[in-house]
């Protein structure tokens, strides 16, 4: 409890559209200056998905360069690239940490059930079976470890979690171990101060953990994972509220929010430098 916390912000996602929330940022200076906004607001990480300048998903290497690029010209924020998509060529997905070799790469433990579901209208929305399968995650794992980048570990369900053992016996998942423990997506875990206990207490030795929460409920998660010695992530990708009735105007709003929580539960945010520290991450020029 008296370690730093490290904050990650997941600033734009792939899903989330600004006739959901204004603020989502699309084309690479606008995701670069979140980044800046995050990281003055007290965020030691950031995680990114390029998008195209319409807000669609873009994969081009070329496009994650300009947004690395326009990035680094404002802070030097840990930088996280995801890999996780449907439909798209594992090839595609991973060219980016190939080339650009960011400090972290986002990488999916599972294959689940992901979609929304509203009540209101008895109807599912972004309806899909996300497919990562034993044979992909393990080329991720080889591509990351070939480039120098951390994989970090985004389980859903405490299944997840386990998939974990088979790849630690092959040699191809090496120590440190970097988990998000993502919660309240339908299909996954549900996200409960409860169901969080099990998932910390289902990792294996040597690892490092955030939690994610999807939602409002994120802020009760954030707070048990930080009472709990853990690291949290907020962002626009995972909830557009500060609480309820009162939507973020910028990513910083809740990184400041996670700063709050952290400082008046006992802890203070880690800084950019603190955070490679306590997740001993390399820095790459």
């Amino acid at each position: 409890m008296t370690s730093p916390v490290v904050i990650t912000a997941a600033l734009t996602g792939v899903l989330a559209t600004r006739e959901q929330c204004p603020a989502i940022p699309y084309t690479p200076v606008e995701i670069a200056a979140e980044a800046k906004r995050a990281a003055d607001a007290g965020a030691a990480i950031v995680h990114i998905h390029a998008r195209t300048p319409e807000g669609g998903p873009e994969w081009r290497v070329e496009t994650f360069a300009e947004i690395l690029t326009e990035v680094r010209a404002r802070t030097d924020v840990i930088v996280n690239f995801s890999t996780g998509a449907i439909g798209v060529p594992v090839e595609q997905r991973v060219a980016h940490i190939r080339e650009l070799r960011p400090e972290i790469g986002a990488l999916n433990m599972g294959s689940m059930n992901y979609a929304i579901y509203s009540e209101k209208k008895k109807a599912f929305y972004h309806d899909h079976v996300f497919a990562n399968p034993f044979k992909d995650i393990r080329f991720f794992l080889e591509a990351m470890n070939g480039a120098g980048v951390r994989p970090e570990l985004e389980c859903f369900d405490t299944g997840h979690i386990a998939n974990t053992a088979p790849l630690i016996d092959m040699g191809v998942l090496r120590p440190p171990y970097q988990f998000s423990l993502i919660m309240g997506v339908l299909g996954g875990i549900p996200g409960t101060t409860r169901h969080l206990t099990n998932q910390v207490e289902t990792l294996p030795a040597d690892s490092f953990w955030q939690v994610i929460g999807v939602g409002l409920n994120q802020w009760a998660l954030v707070a048990a994972a930080i009472t709990m010695g853990g690291n949290v992530r907020v962002g626009l990708e995972d909830n557009f509220y500060v609480e309820e009735g009162r939507m973020a105007k910028s990513n910083a709003d809740l990184v400041e929010k996670a700063v709050r929580l952290a400082r008046d539960l006992g802890r203070d945010a880690a800084s950019i430098d603190e955070a490679r520290t306590i997740l001993c991450l390399k820095t790459h020029d």
